[in-house]
């Protein structure tokens, strides 16, 4: 499917979920009712299969062969390393990225702001469709930096062979999961990281809760929680177990049946709760990342 951009507006794109383990990763999205792609490498050392959803995907993400992995250049961003070093310390969501029609304009408007940037990074692969027929998919990456959010990375994709990439029989998935709802990020102080995500999502208008700050997009919002908020909203047992703020601590998606979700979790042995807000498979048995069914 192809990709509309709505002015300026950046869409969420995805979430890169770092795992140490992506065989049992995968073994546990597809016993839960997930449909992946077959496995992918990386020319910088990291492996990854995806989870595509209705023009949002994650990206199941490990490190495949420390040796390929590039150290960061001066004014270069290095993917691999990044999520190397963040697995050193946890597992979990590693990356946001929005969507880009433009990645010139996004680092000119990174720049104007002040926020950092790095040099253009582009790269293309074979993938395999679900037929087994090959396909040419490439990207462009813009990457920033929240000086405040250190262990978050942050960049904008441009698909430049959309239609090679999503694949209608990757986005069906039979627990019914069917679209994201929101990327949500815990931080000790919202308010603080008001203007790094109205820059990297290009969205001024803003709604502030007693929660924290939610910021809609044209695909899906992001919400910027308090660990307190957090908690009242998902539960104590979603919360991330590294403790670290900032974090993802989850994303959420919509599913058209929740009792064929719930049975999936039951039948896999997942431990899963409902909340106020949803259908909740916490961090603590999830590799680090919550996830919340709406």
């Amino acid at each position: 499917m192809g990709r509309a951009v709505r002015s300026l507006e950046r869409g969420l794109d995805h979430v890169v979920w770092a795992v140490r383990d992506i065989a049992a990763a995968s073994a546990f999205l597809e016993n839960i009712g997930f449909t992946l792609t077959p496995l992918a490498r990386h020319p910088w050392g990291t492996v990854n299969r995806l989870v595509q959803l209705n023009g949002f995907f994650f990206e199941l993400l490990s490190v495949g062969d420390e040796t390929l992995i590039p150290n960061a250049g001066e004014g270069a961003f290095s993917f691999g390393a990044f999520n190397r070093d963040f697995l050193e310390q946890r597992e979990g969501g590693s990356m946001l990225v929005v969507e880009s029609s433009d990645p010139k304009e996004d680092k000119q408007t990174f720049e104007k702001a002040g926020l950092p940037s790095f040099k253009p990074f582009s790269f293309e692969r074979i993938a395999k469709s679900p037929d087994g027929s090959e396909r040419k998919v490439a990207f462009d990456l813009t990457f920033t930096r929240d000086e405040r959010a250190p262990d978050i990375g942050f960049f904008t994709c441009h698909h430049r062979f959309p239609t090679n990439f999503w694949q209608p029989k990757f986005q069906k998935h039979p627990n019914s999961v069917t679209e994201i709802s929101a990327v949500v990020i815990v931080v000790d102080e919202p308010a603080e990281h008001h203007i790094f995500f109205s820059t990297f999502t290009g969205i001024r208008e803003t709604r502030t809760t007693s929660l924290g700050i939610e910021i809609s997009t044209p695909r899906g919002d992001i919400d910027l929680l308090t660990p307190a908020g957090y908690r009242a909203l998902y539960g104590g047992e979603a919360a991330d177990a590294s403790g670290i703020s900032p974090s993802i601590a989850a994303i959420r998606m919509i599913v058209e049946d929740r009792d064929t979700l719930e049975a999936y979790l039951r039948d896999a042995g997942i431990r899963f709760y409902r909340s106020q807000a949803g259908v909740v498979v916490p961090a603590s048995g999830c590799f680090g990342l919550s996830l919340i069914f709406d």
